[in-house]
């Protein structure tokens, strides 16, 4: 059971840490900065493997309709994904990818979207790039610094994923029995150097809680690993970037309630000073944040 005690350890023991600041990371063309304060990131899933249903189109009209549903329920950005990341998915090649993703991007672009892209091919990055997207969502570090390049030369910003293999749908074994924040943090500073000899200033990290990996499907083991890492979000500040994460489902503990997971771990997230927020229920999450932030102790 998490408890107060439990968190108050939490802080005395990280006190440092918890005082980290990242440098705001602002998006070009536009008056997005991340990093300022709680965003948002809405989900559109073009892929018909991806299980959230409820982010799953395909067709651009339908993607498009959805992008605009989005805007309408206060985010700040929309990251557009071509293929699900689930190991069981079909691949989508980068032609694929690209018939999917151009007309979506391009559209809601044009209708002032700040666009993400979640990518690990090159090919992709460039397309979504010159459709207008302002940042790519880098799950894999196979060919990272052709996109590290790609998004140097665009301007754009990009955030950089922890993922336990090259890329995404080839991960290996995530091991739990050490501090996984201190390996991200070595992982992530030898990457974002990297990032930063290309040109690629605009960075923020994302540990990767929304992954697949193949020995964390003990839902108990998995959850409290995500809970663990959401609370100690702040350690990843340090770094002096902003922090994203996917929100996750826990759907054997939520049921057929499944759809208010995000809005739990939105919570989690927020304690642990999460920047930027990804989720497939919007309008949820949003509601968390704005509540957490009209709290004030001083009211009895």
């Amino acid at each position: 059971m998490l408890t107060l005690e439990y968190l108050a350890e939490l802080f005395a023991r990280r006190r440092e840490a918890y005082d980290a600041e990242p440098a705001p990371v602002a998006i070009p063309g536009t008056d997005l900065v991340l990093g300022a304060g709680p965003a948002i990131m809405g989900v559109i899933n073009l892929s018909p493997d991806s299980w959230y249903r409820e982010s799953v189109c395909l067709s651009p009209k339908a993607a498009i309709r959805r992008g605009l549903v989005l805007q309408a329920q206060g985010v700040d950005l929309i990251d557009i994904g071509a293929e699900s990341t689930l190991a069981n998915a079909a691949r989508a090649d980068a032609s694929l990818q690209e018939s999917r993703l151009r007309p979506v991007v391009e559209e809601l672009a044009d209708r002032g979207a700040v666009v993400s892209v979640e990518t690990y091919l090159p090919q992709t990055a460039r397309v979504a790039l010159r459709a207008g997207a302002r940042l790519i969502n880098l799950t894999g570090i196979r060919h990272a610094d052709a996109i590290f390049e790609a998004a140097a030369e665009a301007d754009a910003a990009l955030i950089l994923c922890y993922v336990e293999g090259p890329d995404v749908r080839a991960v290996g074994e995530f091991e739990l029995g050490s501090d996984p924040v201190d390996r991200m943090l070595a992982y992530f500073e030898q990457w974002i150097e990297r990032a930063r000899r290309r040109g690629l200033d605009r960075l923020l990290v994302d540990p990767g809680l929304g992954f697949y990996y193949p020995n964390l499907q003990d839902s108990a083991a998995r959850v409290s690993y995500q809970i663990r890492m959401f609370l100690e979000t702040f350690r990843l500040r340090a770094l002096g970037m902003p922090v994203c994460h996917a929100l996750p489902h826990a759907f054997e503990y939520f049921g057929e309630e499944v759809r208010a997971a995000e809005a739990f771990f939105a919570v989690l997230a927020a304690l642990g000073k999460t920047d930027l927020f990804r989720t497939h229920e919007a309008a949820k999450a949003r509601a968390v944040l704005e509540t957490l932030s009209a709290f004030s102790p001083s009211v009895s």
